[in-house]
């Protein structure tokens, strides 16, 4: 009888620890949920953010308010997030620079695959580069000829080590045979306007911030980054067909959460911003951006985070790429 008892009595204290875990991932959120981006405000994963934001916002019923926290690479605000509560209160917006950094930056406070768990991608945009009009080349042929007869001579900008720009640089430099000098500033910003201004002579930055400045003269534009030429640009090639076989780079965006965030919230979330990324008004603003959505479950997005840390890795270790 005891026995019978005892059994009764664990079953319902299982039960009631049960109950709170479930009833929270049904009614998640209950209050309001903070998006950390950890990089300067104004440039994609910051504008990205607040549109994700503004529609979970108003799915969900529940403020998702984004805070830019930038510094040291995205290292100050990606572990603001590690240190955070799992409770899915406080989410990270994430991009290529941290798959980067894992190889890049190895004495970080963190590791991405071991303090995270992936939530979901939000989107990808092909990069651009583009020369300041006064470098006297005019195709990527001529810009390569350029840099061999000009080696260590010409600089790149970008917003920091690690960051899909420089990246997008590094791979160049290490497909092409050239020896650029690497310019980093803090924010994407800058770096642009470093091009802009003369001060720089070239750079890879996102279609979205950047084609504005070619439409207006500022910049000379070479080639794009993608498999394809992209919709906004389908008169500048890509690296590809340009004088750069089997090139590839992109700027990428997704959302994490800490480690130890109920499985049931991870769907939940995910389930939302496949929704959201599939409403035709967010797919055809992101068009016009040159953005496209991506669409995957976590554990296709975990599989992508492997890929692409294991990707870079290997072009750090190429490219010679240090932390300046």
């Amino acid at each position: 009888m005891n026995a019978a008892i005892r059994c009764t009595v664990a079953a319902l204290t299982l039960a009631l620890f049960g109950m709170p875990q479930t009833a929270s991932a049904q009614d998640y959120p209950t209050r309001s949920v903070k998006i950390v981006v950890p990089f300067g405000a104004g440039g994609p994963a910051d504008v990205f953010a607040r549109v994700l934001a503004q529609h979970l916002s108003d799915d969900l019923k529940q403020p998702f308010v984004v805070e830019d926290r930038p510094g040291a690479g995205s290292i100050i605000g990606t572990d603001a997030v590690a240190k955070s509560a799992p409770d899915g209160y406080t989410l990270l917006v994430m991009s290529n620079t941290h798959t980067t950094n894992e190889s890049l930056i190895p004495n970080k406070p963190f590791e991405l695959m071991r303090d995270f768990v992936p939530v979901a991608p939000i989107n990808y945009s092909d990069l651009i580069m583009v020369v300041h009009p006064s470098v006297p080349a005019k195709t990527l042929a001529e810009f390569i000829a350029l840099a061999k007869k000009e080696q260590g001579k010409l600089n790149y900008a970008s917003s920091g080590a690690g960051t899909p720009y420089h990246m997008a640089g590094e791979l160049f430099k290490a497909m092409s045979g050239t020896d650029i000098v690497h310019v980093p500033h803090k924010a994407s910003g800058e770096a642009r306007n470093s091009v802009i201004g003369g001060h720089v002579q070239m750079m890879f930055d996102a279609v979205p911030t950047m084609l504005p400045n070619v439409i207006a003269g500022q910049v000379r534009a070479l080639a794009t980054t993608g498999k394809t030429r992209g919709a906004l640009t389908p008169d500048i090639p890509t690296l590809a067909e340009a004088g750069v076989p089997g090139y590839e780079a992109t700027i990428w965006l997704g959302m994490l959460a800490p480690k130890g965030t109920p499985q049931a919230i991870v769907d939940k979330l995910n389930a939302e911003i496949r929704r959201i990324v599939a409403k035709p008004a967010v797919k055809e603003a992101w068009q016009k951006q040159g953005a496209s959505p991506l669409v995957m479950t976590p554990v296709e997005f975990d599989a992508y985070l492997r890929q692409d840390i294991k990707k870079w890795a290997d072009v750090v270790k190429r490219s010679g790429a240090k932390v300046q």
